[in-house]
């Protein structure tokens, strides 16, 4: 009998620990989810930033076409991505053409002074914070799905739940070189 109990026990034990496990490992799915969506949300906000932002310096820079083509190009790879992989690559070439685009204020005296560009200016500024922020919950997020996938022994119980490991935000080789603007 009182073997039974012990079994029973253990059996028990057993069942809460994995309930305990799944839940924790659907809770960081979701996390990484959310933290996905947050940084969608702050890239929306700059994506609806760049038209005002490429139309006031159309009125200053006439002839820097090739700079403001790159920035609504790289904007418009962003919204056909279909992969948050292809979002991510199209959202380094985005923060690299802004980076030129601010770049290009310093040759422009006038542009640098007018009151809609220093506002968009520093409202894309701020979104560009929110986003790194959003980028490194986001890869603190994966850090810890992936740890509790694969360790031992909730790893086991990851595996027979079919829970997948997510790819980390990094930052492309063109994001990694200095901005390199050209009069």
């Amino acid at each position: 009998m009182n073997f039974w109990i012990i079994i029973l026990i253990v059996v028990v034990l057993l069942i809460l620990y994995v309930i305990s496990v799944y839940n924790s490992l659907v809770s960081l799915r979701n996390k990484v989810n959310d933290q996905a969506s947050q940084i969608d949300v702050e890239l929306k906000r700059r994506f609806d930033l760049i038209p005002n932002l490429v139309e006031t310096v159309k009125g200053y820079t006439k002839h820097e076409k090739e700079t403001l083509e790159e920035v609504v190009k790289a904007r418009n790879s962003y919204v056909s991505a279909d992969s948050l992989s292809g979002q991510l690559k199209a959202d380094g070439e985005l923060t690299n053409a802004i980076s030129k685009l601010f770049a290009l204020s310093e040759a422009y005296p006038d542009l640098k002074a007018n009151e809609n560009f220093i506002q968009l200016q520093s409202e894309l500024s701020e979104i560009e914070q929110k986003i790194v922020y959003a980028r490194q919950f986001y890869n603190d997020s994966v850090l810890k799905l992936n740890n509790k996938i694969e360790m031992f022994p909730s790893n086991i119980i990851a595996g027979m739940f079919n829970f997948t490991k997510r790819e980390f935000f990094e930052a492309n080789a063109n994001e990694r070189e200095n901005v390199k603007v050209k009069f």
